[in-house]
């Protein structure tokens, strides 16, 4: 049976309808503002001055936080994810001995090394630890495993290690991890501290048979904390963050830190912003402070850096707490804040210069 002409006319309305429904989508999406991607990046606040650095190590921290920073921004200009750029640029750290993570993570009192780390998604709340781990190469890809592939939050030690293995994360030995100027700190605190010194890592060269990397934080002027962290706005306007440590030196077993814990050493929000903190971790456990900066953002309408100075140098003075934090917003807002004599940084976004800072008197 043929269609009446009111039918057709029916038909014609509601294709048009339809249509116009779509034009009227395709117009919105199209009009949405573009995103302009950003990234900041961490290696460690603390005492830091350019006495005790030196021009050598000035020249070779400021290097590697490029390097790394530009691993992230490749992944953001490529229209990649803020997580994924977060991931890249850690990834950079943790291979980089100049820096407490990963290969040159220092040493707990029993002369091992237990790493920590967080990574965290800010459109969706989705996030990841592990903490003393001893075997994962990267543990910020162990900690983003266990954000997509487990229905857990956090794993530890051993357990987290095999999970690593089991899904093909690459594994070291105990001598991978090992640096002789990191060991030799080890040494020198255990002595001042009237401690028994242990035995070195198994397949590590005898004492004095390795160049020592020149981590210059041997020197009475430098002390800092290595821990290492990004943070990441991508094109589609979405954040992440996350941080990577192998905590205090001389710490000891089985002691967790503020870096792998959501809230205090890492967070991110779309609602608010991303956040990776370096310090002592006892005091941004105790304060939260990386949600701490997010809800004066979130709630308090705080512009980021005002949000920043305040938990780091108003609160956490307050507890007579050290360190520093980077953050970013949605909406591009960049901001790092630290209460020591200098923080490892760097920043870049899109169309803009990278800039790389060390000492608290640079912007």
């Amino acid at each position: 049976m043929k269609p009446s002409l009111f039918q057709w006319k029916q038909q014609l309305v509601t294709v048009g309808f339809a249509a116009a429904l779509f034009a009227a989508a395709t117009t919105a999406w199209a009009q949405q503002p573009a995103h302009h991607w950003a990234i900041v990046v961490h290696g460690g606040a603390g005492v830091i001055e350019r006495s005790a650095l030196g021009p050598a190590g000035d020249t070779a921290y400021r290097a590697s936080l490029a390097r790394a920073t530009e691993a992230g921004a490749k992944v953001l200009e490529q229209g990649g994810r803020a997580l994924d750029a977060v991931e890249a640029t850690i990834h950079v750290l943790e291979d980089d001995p100049l820096f407490n993570a990963g290969r040159g993570a220092v040493f707990t009192s029993d002369g091992r090394n237990e790493m920590d780390s967080a990574i965290m998604d800010g459109s969706n709340l989705m996030a990841g630890s592990v903490a003393s781990v001893s075997r994962t190469r990267h543990p910020i890809s162990l900690a983003r495993a266990v954000m997509e592939k487990t229905p857990h939050v956090f794993l530890v030690g051993k357990g987290a290690d095999d999970f690593g293995a089991s899904i093909g994360l690459e594994q070291e030995p105990p001598s991978y991890f090992f640096t002789e100027s990191r060991w030799q700190s080890l040494v020198k605190q255990l002595k001042k501290e009237g401690k028994p010194i242990p035995p070195r890592p198994a397949g590590v060269p005898p004492a004095g048979a390795t160049v020592p990397v020149a981590f210059f934080d041997e020197s009475p002027g430098l002390r800092h904390y290595g821990t290492v962290g990004a943070v990441a706005l991508d094109v589609k306007g979405n954040i992440a963050a996350g941080t990577s440590t192998g905590g205090m030196q001389a710490k000891m077993p089985g002691r967790v830190g503020d870096s792998p814990i959501i809230g205090a050493g890492t967070y991110a929000s779309n609602q608010s912003c991303a956040v990776s903190g370096t310090g002592t971790g006892e005091y941004f456990i105790r304060l939260t402070v990386a949600r701490e900066v997010c809800n004066l953002v979130q709630f308090k309408g705080m512009p980021l850096q005002q949000a920043a100075d305040t938990v780091i140098h108003k609160e956490l003075e307050a507890l007579h707490g050290d360190g520093g934090v980077i953050a970013i917003t949605p909406d591009g807002q960049m901001a790092w804040s630290f209460n020591t004599p200098g923080m490892f940084r760097a920043q870049l976004r899109e169309g803009g210069k990278l800039q790389v800072g060390v000492y608290n008197d640079e912007p």
